[in-house]
């Protein structure tokens, strides 16, 4: 079980910040081709990417590339496909034909050189209108896609939303995009970046709205923002204790008949003891990650 609580961008053209990226508590680090890059910059930019990516790092490599519908797409993943790369943030999706076609790109650059098949992960980000209205397609589209991700700088762009502190305008496409990969039985999704710098409670308040809709975690533009997100998406010392208590009690109370018991004054049945297995299994992917 892999643990993706951190996702940070670093703009690919800028070496120093990329270089310090490396070094980050962040699950994985998001080279950045696409939003951070001038235009003019995009094709040099891909080297320097595809260098970063063979140093050592703490944590997953991920490279967002352009969107499928511009000229820098198949360039990026031609470019960046290759050892040291953990996979590909392919941003704007609004269709299933378009991972369909990034990961038929990828499977063949896997074969070409040299890599296990499926080793690359596709992350979509959802951040526009359509892309929300096709969601269940998008979903299920390819094995290749594990989990997506929420974009609501560009969401709210393109439904010409206000994208408030408080974040209310959000809801309905969060839920949207929880439920969605519920169904499509994919892991849990990602949420937006926060754009307000230095407002580091307002930014946890935001991951703890996240984590309670049912994401596993959240984007990040700054490193500040790193460890909030992880405090927030891993279970604390108190939360592995009881569920290691109800589990127990649980297992014992089974072996003896019973489905349903009481641990604290709390009801424990089969729903609540399953999410008391997830907890600690979460707990256990985060130590192994350490």
């Amino acid at each position: 079980m892999s643990v993706y609580r951190s996702f940070i961008f670093a703009p690919g053209n800028h070496p120093r910040k990329v270089e310090k990226s490396l070094g980050l508590s962040a699950d994985a680090i998001i080279l950045d081709l696409e939003d951070a890059v001038a235009l003019a910059e995009k094709p040099a930019t891909r080297q320097t990417v595809v260098d970063a990516l063979q140093l050592p790092r703490a944590g997953l490599g991920y490279v967002r590339v352009n969107a499928f519908d511009t000229t820098f797409c198949f360039g990026d993943l031609y470019a960046v496909i290759g050892p040291g790369l953990d996979g590909i943030m392919l941003p704007k999706v609004e269709a299933a034909a378009q991972l369909i076609a990034v990961d038929w790109m990828i499977s063949q650059l896997e074969s070409d050189r040299g890599l296990s098949p499926g080793c690359i992960d596709l992350l979509p980000i959802v951040e526009t209108g359509k892309g929300l209205n096709n969601l269940d397609e998008i979903c299920s589209a390819t094995d290749r896609v594990k989990r997506i991700s929420f974009g609501a700088g560009d969401y709210t762009l393109d439904m010409g939303m206000q994208w408030s502190r408080d974040e209310r305008e959000l809801e309905m496409a969060r839920h949207a995009v929880v439920l969605a990969s519920r169904a499509a039985g994919i892991e849990p999704p990602l949420d937006t970046v926060w754009i307000h710098l230095g407002e580091l409670d307002a930014f946890t308040r935001s991951a703890e709205r996240a984590r309670d809709l049912g994401f596993q975690g959240k984007m990040c533009i700054h490193p500040e923002q790193i460890e909030p997100v992880n405090q927030t998406f891993s279970p604390t010392d108190e939360a592995v204790e009881q569920a290691r208590r109800y589990v127990e009690a649980f297992e014992e109370a089974e072996a003896n008949g019973s489905a349903s018991i009481q641990v604290d004054g709390y009801f424990i049945d089969y729903p609540i003891v399953e999410k008391a297995r997830r907890t600690l299994a979460t707990a256990r992917a985060i130590a192994a990650a350490k």
